[in-house]
């Protein structure tokens, strides 16, 4: 049977860790694509995970390429391409760049890979995700954002470091969009079953709140240049991982939602059930009054962003 084909756009921090992220779980073989001015450095990449390979005893050809061709046919993109956040840079001033470049990808993949299911990575992500679903044409449930899952990701670890326990019994959920107004829903978050409310302190509960909200910009300050790539490659992998083997997880992702949520037509963080027909379901549930009113704060700021790129 032949291997699954990864093809990641951008070479950079998060596309190298994507890599070698994909080949350990032997996901497929990898494309590593970036500009002609990086072919190098993302053939390096590539040829350094080959070099790895012996020591983890994982199969997986990785290749980088510049070469749109060389794409043809695969099953995933994940897109990272884009300039990263720098100190003082909000997302939406990422967007005039990033917006470009999103069109250029979203054409080129139309054009190698029509039926291939879509990651975007590339920030303002709710604006980047909503860019390549218009100028793709693809099917919404082929085209997903990651957010949520880091986001999400990123509150578990702040509990489980808060609490002193196993990341792994921590289950909590971000909706939302991928920025500072996103939703923590604190009140069906569990620790092996038992509600978080009941094991952290309102107090403290709020600080971990407002650390998951600005936790992109506490690692871009901590870095000092350029933004976290470690976690995203992660949350990235593990979407990717439930299309490819059809394991119907349930992720917290920018999907593109039609009346779910009270949401028309817009992609926004919700809880995403990702199969081999790519988002093939949105989990709703009932919010409560509070939990609305900041999920509309959330949507005011991603129809905002999305309205910026004229599409």
């Amino acid at each position: 049977m032949s291997r699954a084909k990864i093809s990641l756009i951008g070479g950079g921090q998060i596309g190298g860790n994507l890599a070698l992220l994909a080949a350990q779980k032997e996901l497929g073989d990898i494309k590593i694509f970036d500009i002609p001015n990086a072919e190098g450095m993302v053939k390096g990449k590539a040829l350094d995970i080959m070099q790895l390979r012996p020591h983890d005893g994982f199969d997986a050809d990785i290749t980088g390429t510049s070469d749109w061709n060389d794409l043809k046919g695969s099953d995933v993109f994940i897109v990272t391409a884009g300039i990263p956040r720098k100190p003082g840079m909000n997302r939406e001033d990422l967007l005039d760049i990033n917006l470009g470049i999103m069109k250029d990808v979203a054409s080129n993949i139309k054009k190698v890979a029509p039926n291939s299911f879509v990651i975007i990575v590339s920030n303002p992500l709710d604006a980047m995700v909503y860019a390549f679903y218009k100028t793709s044409g693809f099917k919404k449930n082929m085209v997903v954002g990651m957010a949520g899952a880091l986001d999400s990701a990123r509150f578990r670890a702040f509990i489980a470091m808060e609490v002193g326990c196993s990341v792994q019994d921590v289950t909590c959920m971000v909706l939302g969009g991928h920025g500072d107004t996103m939703v923590p829903i604190t009140r069906l978050g569990t620790i092996g079953g038992v509600p978080i409310e009941t094991l952290v302190p309102p107090d403290r509960l709020e600080v971990i709140v407002n650390r998951t909200r600005f936790a992109g910009g506490e690692i871009v300050k901590l870095f000092g240049n350029g933004s976290a790539f470690y976690a995203p490659a992660q949350s990235a992998i593990e979407m990717a991982e439930s299309f490819l083997r059809d394991k119907k997880r349930v992720i917290p992702c920018a999907s593109l939602c039609e009346g779910e949520f009270g949401i028309e037509g817009y992609f926004i963080g919700v809880p995403s059930l990702i199969g081999k027909g790519g988002v093939e379901k949105i989990l709703e549930f009932e919010l409560s009054n509070n939990e609305k009113s900041a999920l509309n704060s959330t949507l005011d700021a991603v129809k905002q962003t999305v309205k910026e790129t004229k599409l």
